[in-house]
């Protein structure tokens, strides 16, 4: 297994599917890609229970990005405690993740998040949201909370006009 090029990686535990993962986020972000995949040997199967030959880690990129996807088993499991944040600069960015990450058996969840068919939890926001929450402008941010508040996937459209107190 390479060894990342940056000094923090998050490293996600799946039970088995941790290369399925990897082909599923890759298939989804253009500029991403597997760059390794170990195996189990045999030495030490009495405490890990892989079979030999079996996936153990998978090195994969996103927008140059390391993640590492480890087949540890069944006893840890995703919750939203952490996510993973993808910045839209267009609604149809917006809807092309969030049609992605919820497909095959995700999960839509409130005020942009998502549980992808793994469970690990994503928040697809649009890059507006920040700047007009940010923008000194106290009663447009509440209009922008508000309105976010009520949706599941963002809509750029109404969040720019309940800034604009329309």
């Amino acid at each position: 297994m390479a060894i990342a090029k940056q000094k923090i990686t998050p490293c996600l535990w799946f039970d088995t599917q941790a290369e399925d993962a990897a082909k599923f986020y890759v298939g989804i972000f253009k500029n991403s890609r597997i760059n390794s995949v170990s195996r189990f040997p045999d030495a030490g199967k009495e405490i890990h229970g892989k079979e030999a030959g079996s996936v153990m880690v998978v090195e994969f990129e996103i927008e140059g990005q390391t993640f590492t996807a480890l087949n540890g088993g069944p006893q840890f499991t995703f919750d939203e405690a952490v996510s993973f944040q993808v910045v839209c600069e267009t609604q149809a960015e917006v809807d092309y993740y969030w049609s992605k990450l919820t497909s095959d058996g995700g999960a839509e969840g409130p005020c942009g998040w998502l549980k992808d068919k793994f469970k690990l939890s994503w928040q697809v926001v649009p890059s507006i949201v920040p700047q007009l929450m940010t923008s000194g402008d106290a009663e447009g941010a509440k209009r922008v909370m508000n309105a976010f508040m009520k949706m599941k996937k963002l809509d750029i459209a109404t969040i720019q006009h309940a800034y604009d107190g329309k």
